[in-house]
């Protein structure tokens, strides 16, 4: 069963695998293990990757995906689905009827990850396509940064405006919630706007200037994944999120020569200080 009376915390993975750790799969383990829920993971590519950018991706077989969803699912059970790098149509439809058979009624949290930090393209258009078509419609939360909203929707996003018309647009293409970033909307102050069928929050936080950046939209989806799993409302688990994306990127390590990782782990740091 996929389903539980009470909520345990379960989410089930269906994303990439990011080599240097700081993105992907690697991100969402860390960032939902760290707010108390339980990870399982059904990996879609590998990548050769770091803080400079993707040197390489080699997709998973279909096959391997839909079992290892399939093994999850099926003995554990899950409580929120996150999925990330979905690289072609044909996976894109995999993962859609996987999730349909065995875990419909299981919130989703749809990242749709497009481009890495490092401006490295990560799907084709064909797979964009059926992210909106397939992944979209019926999904607890879709998470677009103003790039991505702008090509699912169709719709300019380069303010607080546009990004209440791009998440309307989703709602609108059956989502259940959406909620647009605005970190790639120059500003001292980032605002992310979500809205869901019972209404709008509007979120500010201070922009730090960093180049630590990197897996910022991975953790912040697996982050509300997390907290859904374990019966948050929608607007109270974007908003505690936020907060552990904010902390994470300030206290980032600053490894790597390009775009580094948050500190994941930040709550452990501040325990030892």
């Amino acid at each position: 069963m996929s389903e539980a009376a009470e909520p345990q915390g379960r989410v089930l993975i269906v994303a990439g695998s990011d080599s240097g750790g700081g993105a992907g799969i690697q991100a969402d383990i860390k960032s939902v293990t760290m707010l108390g829920g339980y990870a399982m993971t059904a990996i879609t590519a590998i990548t050769a990757q770091d803080t400079t950018g993707v040197h390489g991706v080699w997709p998973v077989a279909l096959e391997a995906v839909q079992k290892q969803m399939a093994a999850c699912l099926t003995d554990i059970g899950a409580d929120a689905i996150k999925t990330g790098m979905l690289g072609s149509a044909a996976l894109v439809e995999t993962v859609a009827e996987g999730l349909d058979a065995q875990a419909r009624a299981v919130p989703r949290i749809v990242d749709p990850v497009m481009v890495a930090t490092s401006g490295d393209a990560l799907v084709d258009a064909p797979a964009i396509s059926a992210i909106a078509s397939l992944m979209i419609p019926g999904a607890a939360l879709v998470t677009p940064n103003a790039p991505e909203a702008e090509v699912l929707t169709g719709k300019a996003v380069d303010g607080i405006n546009g990004q209440r018309r791009a998440a309307e647009a989703l709602l609108e293409r059956g989502a259940k919630g959406a909620l647009v970033k605005g970190g790639h909307i120059p500003g001292k102050v980032l605002v992310d706007v979500l809205q869901t069928e019972t209404g709008e929050w509007i979120f500010e936080s201070e922009r730090i200037e960093t180049s630590s950046t990197h897996g910022t939209g991975c953790t912040l989806a697996s982050a509300c994944a997390a907290l859904v799993a374990q019966g948050q409302s929608m607007a109270d688990a974007v908003d505690a999120a936020r907060t552990y994306l904010h902390d994470a990127i300030r206290h980032a390590p600053g490894l790597g020569k390009g775009h580094g990782p948050v500190a994941h782990n930040w709550k452990l740091l501040d325990q030892e200080s």
